[in-house]
């Protein structure tokens, strides 16, 4: 199993570098940043920061989307910090949601999400691509031949077919097991039925952690599934509550869902969380004292996932990182 951190992009430039310093000194092996450039400050100036800060770990958005930037400037940015860093970047990919409805704009379609990821990943090679608009071929003389890993975020049968024919890896946000195999084996049997060798194919899940007595660990997290709620709701619209697209469980949770304040995007004073439940929070969540922290990443490792990712920005990030450190991470480590 490998950990992984996840910042907003409100952390100060001193105290992000102290942390990741920290994180790779504790045995995480990923920093991932949220990419929603209007809510928060830039995350690709943080990563490049955090990069000059570190020996190993890697870096990337969790996730980007292909509708914010032009994919010239994307794929430049991405072979850039690639090749600063010592091939230390991925990308994590999404169709977007606060980076892009905040300015009234919808999410991309799946199929420019795979367009872009195919693209993008030529471009960072350095081959030749032409792309949209362009008419004439785009190439990056000075790109070193990296291979861009992509991690696509997936809820939906669609989207995970997507992940799964795509991507390098799947992200899911949820720490529930049992959803996150059957997520999880959608997207690699779609990538065994293209024809692809999934035996590399990674999978992880992001969801908070918090230590304490559960009441406020519930507290502390429950914008997390809420946060979440807002994909889950896009797949009910389109397909309705049919579970054999999704868990039943999962598609349940969001019923008396009301709405979403995209101003309170992460955080725990979002006005519409009247329908979190302590059940949902416990399930989309680790939290809890060292034995059942321990005890969920291990049937999240059973269940195939291989990367655990902390949401980490919490005010109390030094705490999570030693307890991690000191409590969790050897466990997985023998």
């Amino acid at each position: 199993m490998e950990f992984a951190l996840c910042f907003k992009g409100t952390m100060q430039p001193d105290r992000a570098r102290y942390l990741v310093r920290q994180a790779e000194d504790a045995g995480f092996t990923y920093c991932w940043f949220y990419d929603s450039h209007i809510l928060w400050r830039e995350s690709f100036m943080a990563m490049a920061m955090g990069m000059e800060h570190t020996k190993a770990m890697r870096f990337g958005p969790c996730v980007t989307n292909p509708n914010t930037r032009d994919w010239s400037v994307a794929a430049s940015m991405f072979a850039s910090l690639a090749h600063q860093s010592g091939g230390r970047f991925d990308v994590g990919l999404g169709r977007g949601d606060s980076a892009v409805r905040v300015m009234g704009q919808k999410p991309a379609t799946l199929s420019r999400v795979a367009e872009f990821t195919e693209k993008v990943k030529a471009m960072v090679r350095g081959e030749e691509v032409i792309y949209g608009e362009c008419s004439e071929p785009v190439q990056f003389t000075w790109a070193t031949g990296y291979d861009l890993p992509v991690w696509i975020a997936a809820y939906g049968p669609m989207a995970l077919k997507t992940a799964g024919e795509c991507g390098d890896g799947l992200i899911l946000q949820i720490a529930e097991p049992a959803i996150c195999k059957w997520l999880a084996d959608q997207a690699i049997s779609a990538g065994r039925a293209a024809g692809r060798d999934m035996s590399k194919f990674k999978v992880m899940s992001t969801a908070p952690a918090y230590v304490g007595p559960m009441d406020l660990c519930i507290e502390k997290t429950k914008w997390f599934p809420a946060m979440v709620g807002n994909h889950i709701a896009d797949i009910v619209e389109k397909y309705g509550k049919n579970t054999d697209v999704m868990p039943q469980n999962l598609l349940a949770y969001i019923e008396k869902r009301r709405g979403y304040d995209y101003s309170h995007h992460g955080e725990s004073d979002n006005p519409y969380l009247e329908f979190i439940t302590p059940e949902i929070v416990d399930d989309f969540a680790v939290l809890g004292d060292t034995q059942r922290h321990v005890a969920k990443i291990r049937a999240l490792e059973d269940a195939g996932i291989n990367q655990f990712n902390i949401p980490i920005e919490n005010g109390e990030e030094e705490h999570m990182i030693a307890f991690y450190a000191n409590s969790v991470i050897p466990q997985f480590r023998e």
